[in-house]
């Protein structure tokens, strides 16, 4: 079955008239009596019922035309999105989490601007609580972050998890350690994130059910004045593996017991329909992210 059958039957059982199809079609009257045989052969029941005075559409044709046309409709609508993705302009608001920040959306917006050269890009680096909050605002269009736990009105698309683990200089005690577990930070002094991220939130909730309490000694709202104050101080940190960039002289050891983990997606308002640009960055951001995984 090909795709011109289904035009052509769509075509016939609309007009019920073989001249009048053909004309519509672009074809020969005989072209197209052999093309609809050739749908009825396949299908192996007939679809028309033909008379010298009158064409009619069977029981079966009756019932395979509302599902014709759905699909034609449906595939015609996914190649006018092709088409429009390849010429895309525009501008596309975004807001991510820091380590996101650090290089996946960067490699991503370059990779994004080279293939689609009239799109205009900003990018935000919000708390989750800040991007569902601009999500519904219509203030950006597509969020990267930990799924929401209590925004229903958001969609989350999840593109990959995270391991959390220790972040210390190369001559802290537990720096050569395969694995440590959390209850080992029990009084131990650390630097860590504001409790306002959601990735406190995690990393708490982990060091509770270990029944563990270190000793937090200075808070900060960015990844880079973590690492540093890690480096300055001697104290260690917990952040996403991906904070890890490749000049970096610190070390990073996984932690277990529990293994803490967060999973990072693509968030979109459930409010509005997505856009070819929204569209065409997700499918992107995702091929990215597998493939820094991968490393």
């Amino acid at each position: 079955m090909e795709l011109r059958h289904l035009r052509y039957f769509v075509a016939l059982a609309e007009r019920l008239n073989f001249t009048a199809a053909a004309a519509q079609v672009h074809v020969t009257q005989p072209t197209l009596s052999h093309q609809i045989k050739q749908l009825e052969n396949e299908l192996d029941m007939a679809l028309f019922e033909r008379t010298e005075r009158r064409v009619s559409l069977t029981a079966a044709g009756m019932l395979f035309l509302p599902r014709v046309i759905e699909a034609l409709k449906t595939l015609d609508s996914g190649t006018a999105l092709l088409k429009a993705s390849a010429t895309l302009s525009g501008h596309l608001r975004i807001a991510t989490s820091q380590t996101f920040n650090l290089a996946i959306v960067p490699r991503t917006v370059l990779l994004f601007r080279q293939q689609h050269e009239n799109v205009r890009v900003t990018i935000e680096e919000l708390t989750l609580a800040d991007m569902t909050r601009a999500l519904r605002a219509d203030e950006i269009d597509l969020a990267i972050a930990y799924q929401p736990t209590d925004a229903h009105d958001m969609v989350f698309e999840p593109l990959c998890d995270e391991e959390l683990v220790l972040f210390l200089p190369a001559d802290h005690a537990l720096a050569r350690r395969k694995r440590v577990r959390m209850i080992e930070l029990h009084g131990r002094d650390m630097v860590m994130l504001s409790t306002r991220y959601k990735t406190r939130q995690i990393i708490d909730d982990a060091l509770i059910s270990a029944g563990t309490i270190p000793n937090v000694i200075i808070e900060s709202g960015t990844i880079p004045s973590l690492l540093n104050l890690v480096r300055q101080t001697g104290a260690p940190t917990i952040l996403s593996r991906y904070a890890l960039t490749p000049d970096s002289p610190l070390k990073t050891v996984p932690l277990e017991s529990p293994r803490p983990t967060r999973t990072t997606g693509l968030i979109y308002s459930n409010d509005r329909a997505r856009s070819p640009l929204e569209t065409a960055f997700g499918a992107l951001l995702r091929k990215v992210a597998v493939s820094y995984i991968a490393t």
